[in-house]
């Protein structure tokens, strides 16, 4: 008997596993209080049986009661262990859609520009992986009928995935108090066919994620620092999403979006090597959807995937 449709790919292997444990631990519940039961009704005050605490050992019916459930809660880890995998683990043709969580309401981005505030709109059949931001305090998403949820940190990305496969209108709640508002911090996904997804996203077009950083990159002026013609001494950007950035403390990390996020909140953390830490934190001038747009551009800057008349 399922409580919730199993609207994703996730959802019936995630119910066969909860199935299983429950099934599992009523199986141990029962056999514990079954042999509780006879051992209270035969030595009983008044009943006339051997109350001596002689000692038999019996090396067969020990191995039994000890291998087998541990053979069984192993196989349940391991089961568990690869689902937690798998679902850790987003498909390479799965479409990104940005998430971000603020006080009380969830806004969506998808690739091509699409922007919902409190609806989430899906096509059956296609992996969704989200990657989510908070503007404010902890939130959390949550879809129920996909089995999914996953915490929205401040100034720290995460992300999740599922792959819709049933049409219709499922609830999305925030799972994490997060003020005033939380109960009211909801939303529905709405799960379409590919036709009608087709048609929703070309009658909602607009520019891109990175078109609209690419016109916040010129707004906030920084190309005034950043572009090659510019007199200050500042980091060049072209290509720089998935190079190693050597830091002046001596490390090098990765120019993964983490890092592409933290340069424009936090850039004193983080200082490239050979230049001053000079740039001013656009932490509270700049809101998490534009950071978003802001790093869509960064990510394509300089290569093949910039959009055309893009700043160099």
């Amino acid at each position: 008997m399922n409580f919730l449709p199993e609207a994703s790919g996730f959802a019936p292997r995630i119910d066969g596993l909860f199935y299983a444990m429950l099934g599992l631990s009523a199986l141990v519940v029962v056999a514990v209080f079954t042999t509780m039961l006879v051992f209270a009704i035969r030595f009983r005050r008044g009943r006339n049986v051997d109350r001596s605490g002689e000692s038999h050992r019996d090396l067969g019916i020990e191995l039994t009661w000890t291998l087998i459930p541990f053979a069984l809660f192993v196989g349940i880890f391991v089961w568990s262990i690869r689902l937690w995998i798998d679902m850790r683990t987003p498909p390479a043709d799965a479409t990104t859609i940005h998430v971000v969580g603020k006080q009380w309401m969830w806004e969506f981005e998808h690739p091509d520009g699409q922007r919902e505030i409190d609806t989430l709109h899906l096509a059956t059949g296609q992996p969704v992986r989200l990657v989510m931001i908070s503007q404010d305090v902890i939130h959390d998403v949550s879809i129920p009928a996909f089995r999914v949820k996953q915490d929205v940190l401040p100034g720290r990305y995460t992300q999740m995935w599922f792959t819709p496969t049933r049409p219709g209108t499922y609830d999305l709640f925030c799972a994490e108090y997060c003020g005033t508002d939380h109960s009211r911090m909801g939303g529905v996904a709405v799960v379409q066919t590919p036709p009608e997804h087709a048609r929703w996203l070309a009658s909602h077009a607009g520019g891109s994620l990175a078109e609209q950083g690419r016109a916040l990159f010129t707004r906030y002026g920084c190309a005034g620092c950043h572009d090659a013609g510019s007199s200050v001494h500042a980091p060049r950007l072209d290509g720089l999403y998935g190079s190693t950035v050597p830091l002046a403390d001596g490390r090098q990390v990765l120019a993964d979006e983490r890092y592409l996020h933290d340069s424009i909140t936090l850039p004193g953390s983080e200082v490239a090597a050979g230049y001053a830490p000079v740039m001013p934190s656009y932490k509270d001038r700049v809101d998490e959807a534009d950071i978003l747009a802001l790093v869509a551009y960064l990510k394509v800057r300089g290569t093949d995937r910039e959009t055309p008349h893009a700043s160099r």
